[in-house]
């Protein structure tokens, strides 16, 4: 539905809504992509998982060691059922042209966008939404929306697909000594226009509408992923 380019230091600055004929997945194209491409972008469907379906949550977690090994049957499966959660939420009373404030498919992606700008886009965008995913992960928990079940469940998913969940741009500050990271809520409420919406979490399969992030805690979640990555390092 949706097509854009970055410009002007922008993630998705320029674009247009165009709803598709048909859209076709050729597993074959899939299947010849790299390891780690292919392991990557499982993360959108466990992005969705986490929103939308708890039972597909319950099949990735039942499944992940077949999907880690990228095996074909599985893999493709996981694709399926990714991409009709998406097209049922598009087609289903969601919000195809984007009219509206509210953004539950963009769970993970404030901070995703931003990370993508700050590299240079030596990040690709996979990867950044993991570290996005466990950084709205945590400050759902931390924030006392979610139970702190929720950390282990989706932490173990992002190791065994082999996502890190932090990167130095995180902690990348601009001259004031303030995370330059933070800038992506800023410009995620321009691109929805209005009011900032971002999509939290209290649950597996509940996702809910959060109009004000407390920045402190925020830095509190990056402080503890950072710790996490050491310590995996370690």
């Amino acid at each position: 539905v949706k097509c854009a380019i970055n410009a002007f230091g922008k993630k998705n600055w320029i674009g247009c809504f165009a709803v598709p004929f048909a859209v076709i997945n050729d597993f074959r194209f899939l299947h010849s992509q790299p390891e780690e491409t292919r392991r990557a972008g499982l993360i959108e469907a466990v992005k969705v998982a986490l929103v939308k379906d708890r039972g597909f949550f319950d099949w990735i977690e039942t499944n992940i060691t077949a999907l880690a090994a990228l095996e074909p049957d599985v893999l493709e499966t996981c694709v399926e059922k990714s991409a009709l959660l998406h097209v049922h939420h598009i087609a289903g009373g969601g919000d195809p042209f984007e009219t509206g404030s509210s953004r539950p498919l963009d769970f993970g992606h404030w901070a995703a966008h931003k990370l993508e700008t700050l590299t240079s886009h030596k990040l690709p965008h996979a990867p950044a939404v993991a570290i996005g995913l466990a950084l709205d992960t945590l400050y759902s928990i931390r924030s006392g929306m979610a139970p702190e079940t929720l950390k282990t469940r989706v932490f173990a998913i992002l190791n065994a697909l082999q996502l890190s969940v932090y990167h130095p741009a995180l902690d990348w500050l601009d001259e004031p000594g303030r995370r330059r990271v933070l800038d992506g809520l800023d410009e995620f409420r321009e691109h929805l226009g209005g009011q900032l919406t971002v999509l939290m979490l209290k649950d597996i399969g509940q996702g809910v509408d959060v109009h004000w992030i407390d920045l402190e805690t925020v830095g509190h979640c990056i402080d503890e992923l950072r710790d996490l990555c050491e310590n995996r390092l370690s």
